[in-house]
């Protein structure tokens, strides 16, 4: 009878579900001496997702595989240091303006703009002390999609960026292991902007190897040229008969070292793709399977482009937990408006006004197939 009772005690406490939560911990300081904090959101699954307020950066992102078991698919660093050293656009939020602009400058209202210059002659994800820089404040808000909003100002004049500007990013992280992000932005002059987050994605786990054998479809018929200096031209190019053609899926490794120039003057895959379906509506971009291990990745976003770039060259770095990152071992899918739009009235525009809100959607959902 004692031991009927004990196991009726007991039934309450294993029933219990799993709670979503978020942990908040102190996470060094910037380069120029700022105390960083760190965000942990878990859902009831056991997702997690770890955000830092340098750079608003997506340190790490826990999901399932289809054994259950969980990896990290995100690489990152162990500290705010590690991103001013080894990579100062893993994860992070990109901005004023997500990749080139050329010759740094660019013509609004009949007023000429001179950017910071920091790709040889062109400005490239905003400058030199871009978005990815910042040390954010931060809200975190419960609930069974825990998620974390982080805001800073962007003074006028910012790397040659005409305009105050609030902005504003929020993680969630959905019960359904969906990783949600929204960017919204005013300013009180006429300005440019175009914002991103640069992820650096192995669904094997970061640091388990390259992604060559990762299924890859992308939902595009077109990309945006560039030319000798990795500068959008304006042309539009479909991808059909080309290397470029992810309509159906492939896997990234398939056409990387293709005889396409485009391709091989990278060399390997950065360029961006035009998504199909009106922009501003949430819609399919891109979906990544990784056949080892089955974890899925569907990016779905209302921005008009995606940016596929592999880290194609360079050394080996040191990342997270004694992780190594070498070439060809992350995928990066950056949702975005085009390369050099200020430029290129053909593009779609990035031009935001006073009175109008920025609001753009970046979804990660995750799942498994067998």
């Amino acid at each position: 009878m004692k031991k009927f009772l004990f196991a009726l005690a007991l039934l309450p406490v294993l029933a219990l579900p799993a709670q979503a939560r978020i942990e908040r911990a102190p996470w060094g300081t910037s380069p120029d001496g700022q105390k960083v904090e760190i965000f942990t959101l878990t859902n009831a699954r056991g997702a997690s997702a770890q955000i830092s307020t340098y750079g608003a950066t997506l340190v790490g992102l826990s999901v399932p595989g289809r054994d259950g078991k969980m990896a990290d698919v995100v690489q990152g660093f162990d500290n705010a240091a590690g991103y001013k050293q080894y990579g100062a656009m893993n994860g992070a939020v990109v901005g004023r303006f997500a990749n080139r602009i050329g010759g740094a400058k660019f013509t609004l209202d009949g007023k000429t703009h001179q950017l910071a210059a920091n790709g040889g002659p062109n400005n490239i994800h905003g400058g030199p002390n871009g978005f990815n820089t910042r040390v954010y404040s931060a809200t975190p808000v419960n609930g069974p999609s825990p998620s974390v909003i982080l805001n800073m100002v962007s003074p006028d004049g910012d790397q040659g960026f005409p305009g105050r500007m609030d902005f504003t990013v929020s993680y969630t992280l959905k019960a359904d292991n969906t990783l949600r992000i929204e960017y919204r932005a005013t300013t009180d002059k006429p300005t440019v902007l175009n914002i991103t987050n640069h992820a650096y994605f192995n669904l094997k786990g970061a640091g388990n190897g390259d992604v060559l054998n990762h299924r890859l479809q992308i939902f595009s018929d077109a990309v945006t040229p560039t030319d000798a200096n990795h500068m959008a031209t304006g042309e539009v190019l479909k991808v059909s008969g080309t290397g470029f053609d992810f309509t159906r899926p492939k896997t990234i490794g398939h056409d990387i070292d293709g005889p396409d120039p485009l391709i091989k003057a990278t060399p390997g895959w950065d360029i961006n793709f035009i998504v199909r379906g009106p922009m501003g509506k949430l819609r399919p971009a891109a979906r990544v399977v990784e056949p080892e291990q089955g974890r899925v990745m569907s990016v779905w976003t209302t921005q008009p482009g995606v940016q596929l770039y592999v880290p194609n060259s360079g050394r080996s770095v040191p990342g997270k937990n004694g992780q190594q990152y070498g070439p060809r071992q992350s995928f990066c899918l950056e949702t975005q408006h085009f390369a050099n739009s200020p430029n290129i009235p053909s593009f779609p525009s990035t031009e935001l006004r006073p009175g109008k809100i920025f609001y753009e959607v970046t979804e990660f959902r995750f799942s498994t197939q067998k």
